[in-house]
């Protein structure tokens, strides 16, 4: 008599793939649907046509634990290139930390990349326009594209601007070949971009921002040389919600963040000016009135603001809930009185090392105002909240 299990594994092979499909997508362990890839080589294709993430045990960007591949910490274009031959339908690609990649690594992406939406190549050193051609070639769906540290320039951002004109969140951190005409044409040809950062991009003055999209929500830009120019180039869009540019340059004069006052910054949310030594108390006067919305401001290590910009955030500030003080060598008793008067949704007050508050200044405060919270730490970085995150 025929064993019933030998018919019932003959059912299971003569399954057509989408039905095979099917029972792959409906298995959550990992190792689960590894075993399914061993069963045989028809069923190995299948696990592999199904898979959306890849990244290495040496990406900074943890996306996934599952969609790990291996261990090694460098790859090798070839060993990359086999592995897209293998995965066609990947969505998701992180890259990061493959500081030996070359731009030859990325040659099949024109072939397989057409569903990638997310791609990091975070230190990869290596990477140049060359390198960045290949995305541009391939890659039309992107959404999400970090190239942290790599080395393109402003004719990898103009042909970037003009193939993925989806993307919405982009890292230029560190780049720092690219100028303001890279970035323009990033802004005039991306509508849909919502995030940007360009720390440490020396030569980007800011006036690439000039008419960028309503949908620019996001700018992180630490310790660039901004000009006046520039700070009213990024707030043209209107749309502009978390704005992070500590450490401002002596470029960076004062008139330039008066032009927030004129409302393009009426969005604004979270303002990080931390270490900007040259804010003075007419921009502090200017950005309260300026930005109606603002909820968190960081003016840690502002020495120039004085009792009166301290003033006029207890007077106009009247939705903010978290401000940052901390070592604000200016920042007196009337300055604290002035808080503790105004800001009536404040909730958060982080605050060290201001010599000049005096004890008992500090005390009524509390008591004052015994619904906001006192911490005594500085944050170096204000992490953007779940609406920021893309």
């Amino acid at each position: 008599m025929d064993n019933p299990s030998d018919d019932f594994s003959g059912y299971i092979i003569q399954l057509p793939d989408d039905c095979l499909l099917c029972i792959f997508q409906l298995l959550d362990c990992g190792s689960d649907r590894e075993s399914f890839g061993l069963t045989c080589r028809r069923w190995l294709q299948i696990q592999n046509l199904n898979r959306r993430s890849l990244q290495f045990q040496s990406s900074f960007t943890m996306l996934n634990i599952s969609s790990l591949s291996q261990n090694n910490t460098q790859i090798s274009a070839f060993q990359l290139s086999r592995l897209l031959n293998r995965f066609q339908n990947l969505e998701s690609l992180s890259l990061s930390g493959c500081t030996e990649l070359p731009d030859s690594g990325l040659a099949l992406l024109p072939r397989y990349g057409s569903k990638l939406q997310s791609l990091h190549l975070d230190c990869c050193f290596s990477i140049t326009d060359d390198g960045l051609s290949f995305v541009t070639s391939g890659c039309s769906s992107l959404v999400i594209l970090s190239l942290y540290r790599c080395n393109v320039t402003d004719y990898g951002l103009e042909a970037l601007s003009k193939s993925c004109l989806a993307l919405e969140d982009l890292n230029l951190s560190y780049c720092c070949q690219i100028s303001d005409y890279g970035v323009r044409a990033i802004s005039q040809n991306c509508h849909r971009l919502r995030a940007i950062r360009i720390s440490y991009c020396r030569n980007l003055t800011g006036i690439g921002f000039q008419g960028c999209s309503q949908t620019l929500t996001y700018l992180e830009a630490d310790s660039c040389r901004l000009e006046p120019n520039g700070i009213q180039s990024i707030l043209s869009g209107g749309g502009l919600e978390y704005l992070s540019v500590p450490n401002l340059t002596l470029r960076t004069r004062v008139d330039g963040l008066i032009a927030i006052s004129v409302g393009f910054a009426a969005k604004l949310r979270v303002l990080n000016f931390r270490c900007s030594r040259t804010i003075g108390d007419d921009c502090i006067t200017a950005m309260a009135k300026g930005c109606p919305s603002l909820q968190e401001w960081n003016l840690a290590i502002c020495h120039e603001v004085k009792t009166e910009g301290w003033e006029s955030i207890g007077l106009h500030c009247h939705n903010l809930k978290i401000i940052h003080v901390n070592r604000c060598r200016n920042l007196l008793d009337s300055g604290m009185q002035a808080l503790r008067d105004g800001c009536r949704r404040l909730s958060v007050l982080y605050i060290t090392g201001c010599p000049q508050i005096s004890v008992v200044t500090l005390e009524v405060f509390k008591i004052a105002r015994g619904n906001v919270k006192i911490k005594e730490e500085e944050i170096v970085c204000i992490c953007p909240d779940g609406a920021f995150r893309f």
